[in-house]
């Protein structure tokens, strides 16, 4: 699981369809008048499927109240949740929940994030839903966020092959220990 935004109301650059003569213009300036948003997301590797919640906030209040959902969710199941060293995470009310109601919290090296599997998940959030948009509202955002994610669990599939044919997964490819 991961974090991510911040989700602010701006023109974004990306390709979008226009008829001929009718080129897409951004604006050229914004303002937070709105405020941000953030996601929280967790990528369910067993399903492919994400869940996720919009908040004002990025605390480890918010963060608490989705590992709490996500508890509801599968109930009576060990959860491992792979995280990265962001401060909430390691807050002591998030640390003593989660030792109390049977959920791991695994932390990624610090500036390993990419090896968390949902930021590439979250690229292609950015990439479908919100490249080439300008939406005026954040229930405008959150609308073409939700559709997106939808779609994606819709169509998701098992997380199984983890760079299976991958060199670095064979102890094989690796030279001969030097003594």
């Amino acid at each position: 699981m991961d974090e991510f935004g911040p989700l602010n109301l701006q023109p974004r650059k990306g390709k979008a369809w226009r008829p001929a003569g009718h080129p897409f213009r951004l604006r050229a300036t914004y303002n937070r008048h709105h405020g941000v948003m953030h996601l929280i997301g967790a990528l369910d590797l067993a399903t492919g499927k994400i869940r996720y919640r919009i908040r004002a906030r990025k605390r480890w209040r918010e963060f608490l109240s989705f590992l709490k959902t996500l508890r509801d969710r599968w109930p009576g199941d060990r959860l491992y949740l792979v995280l990265d060293n962001y401060g909430p995470h390691k807050h002591p009310a998030v640390r003593d929940w989660a030792a109390a109601n049977d959920v791991e919290l695994v932390s990624l090296p610090t500036y390993g994030s990419w090896l968390n599997w949902i930021e590439s998940e979250f690229a292609a959030l950015r990439q479908f839903a919100l490249n080439g948009t300008d939406h005026r509202t954040h229930a405008e955002q959150n609308a073409a966020i939700a559709a997106y994610i939808r779609w994606h669990n819709n169509q998701a599939q098992p997380k199984a092959s983890f760079a299976a044919s991958s060199p670095i997964r064979s102890w094989t490819s690796y030279p001969a220990k030097i003594a």
